[in-house]
């Protein structure tokens, strides 16, 4: 069995805060992104000695063992506070891609300063407030979004399965929402009632005039920073 790694004392002490990765030696492929200080590079090879549940990262830690090699961690950086640390952190798993990635989660700020294409960046900086003239709902999908979704994997999202109440009926488009910005704009055709009082609504993409006033636009007059209400009524009520 291996022994288990760590750092000395004296080496914790001096490199401060670090962004590492953890390398596959037999497929060459980084695995894992992370930050920590102290001997927190080490925690994911201990635990995957210990940890004997169906973990990917472990799965791919004792198959390198089993297969007599050895994890290849690397530190990226050193030195760092940090906030340093979770930024290049969340950079290195942008570039990565978290799909590549043993990583659950995606990286510190990823929306607000992480990577964005040009129209993402033309979104995030240049939207504008809108007001809906029509009798919407707009859906917050910040849960259920993303990036590079599918227009079908967006609707998904978007119709399936809420707590509405009869207003909806009077919802002529529902809005997919994601941090604020329109995403999409479906006109409603009809609503399903689930078993569990939940609803979803089937309908298709709106038509062009009406995506045109509002697409990647800004919905700040309608959704306050911390509400937990996935649900708001707007427009012609």
């Amino acid at each position: 069995m291996m022994i288990k790694a760590a750092f000395s004392n004296a080496v914790c002490e001096k490199i401060g805060y670090y962004v590492y990765i953890l390398k596959n030696p037999i497929s060459q492929s980084i695995f894992y992104v992370g930050k920590g200080k102290g001997n927190r590079l080490f925690e994911h090879l201990n635990c995957a000695l210990e940890d004997f549940s169906d973990s990917i990262k472990y799965n791919i830690i004792r198959e390198i063992i089993t297969n007599g090699f050895q994890v290849e961690h690397y530190i990226l950086r050193h030195g760092l506070t940090e906030e340093m640390a979770l930024e290049i952190e969340s950079a290195c798993i942008d570039l990565l891609g978290l799909g590549n990635l043993t990583n659950k989660v995606v990286g510190h700020n990823t929306w607000e300063r992480g990577m964005k294409n040009i129209d993402e960046i033309i979104q995030f900086y240049d939207s504008r407030q809108i007001i809906i003239e029509e009798p919407a709902i707009i859906i917050n999908i910040n849960r259920q979004y993303k990036r590079h979704m599918s227009a079908e994997e967006l609707y998904n999202a978007t119709k399936h399965r809420w707590k509405v109440g009869v207003k909806r009926n009077d919802a002529k488009y529902a809005i997919a929402s994601f941090n604020g910005l329109v995403r999409e704009i479906y006109k409603i055709e009809s609503w399903n009632k689930w078993e569990d009082g939940r609803y979803e609504f089937f309908g298709k993409i709106a038509d062009d005039d009406i995506r045109d006033k509002y697409i990647n636009q800004s919905l700040e007059l309608y959704i306050k920073k911390g509400s937990q209400n996935p649900i708001k009524y707007c427009g012609l009520f």
